[in-house]
């Protein structure tokens, strides 16, 4: 090596010569990231506008309140947000069911809380305290029996219905794993998002096959692109996909 030549070591500061070059390289580096990130982004589906709509204030509702599969109302006297005649899924502070329900279940109440909203999916966060879901003066009316659509086959994604509404972002897809199976555990009503729309809606309320809270082992197959075949019937305005486990495949 002759005596004009530069070496870098690392325990000594770097020569002069060497510096331009290591400028330029950890610009390029940057740039390059950059870049990258910015086409990753690109490739990813818009998250849509959603999440807690505290622009629309607190809304109080009347209606008949259902345990199963996961806690829903259906609404008889609405407000300016959630009119009379849907049924609206329910869910407590945090990733739990409101602890109030276990108690009102077939009942007439009153709940109030917010709406967290994405496209024609909707869930009303209950508050703590019985100002929020107690019962209502009265009998429960009469309510329209589930109509029936029979058995489909699906391809989308399972999902908790508080994050993927809008309550966490991302609230769908791998990262979110574990996040929807500590909701949909906690009684957060589960949802489909279904990769076209059916019957107009692109998300289901999901059910065991027997009309129940979904079975232990569909939560191995959340925040992945499934399919699934199962019933599907109409309660009010909400689809509910009532899934064959032993049909859930990865794609």
């Amino acid at each position: 090596m002759r005596a004009r030549d530069e070496f870098f070591i690392g325990f000594f500061p770097i020569p002069p010569g060497l510096r331009p070059f290591l400028a330029a390289i950890a610009a390029a580096l940057i740039l390059l990231f950059a870049v990258a990130g910015w086409f990753a982004a690109s490739t990813q589906a818009a998250p849509d506008e959603a999440g807690f709509r505290f622009d629309f204030g607190r809304q109080e509702v009347t209606g008949v309140l259902s345990l199963h599969p996961y806690p829903v109302i259906r609404v008889t006297e609405g407000s300016e947000r959630l009119a009379a005649g849907r049924t609206v899924m329910l869910s407590g502070g945090g990733k739990f069911a409101p602890p109030q329900v276990a108690a009102l279940d077939r009942r007439l109440v009153k709940a109030g809380g917010v709406i967290l909203r994405r496209g024609d999916l909707d869930m009303l966060q209950i508050g703590g305290g019985e100002r929020n879901l107690s019962a209502a003066e009265g009998d429960a009316p009469a309510l329209s029996p589930p109509e029936r659509l029979g058995r489909w086959r699906l391809e989308g994604e399972i999902c908790d219905g508080k994050c993927a509404a809008g309550a966490m972002r991302p609230g769908r897809g791998l990262s979110h794993k574990a996040c929807a199976n500590l909701c949909i555990t906690g009684g957060v009503p589960a949802v489909f998002v279904s990769a076209a729309p059916i019957e107009g809606a692109t998300f289901l309320l999901m059910a065991g096959p027997e009309g129940g809270p979904l079975p232990p082992e569909a939560l191995a197959f959340t925040a992945a692109y499934v399919s699934v075949e199962g019933e599907i019937e109409r309660i009010g305005d909400l689809l509910v996909f009532r899934i064959d486990p032993a049909t859930l495949r990865a794609l």
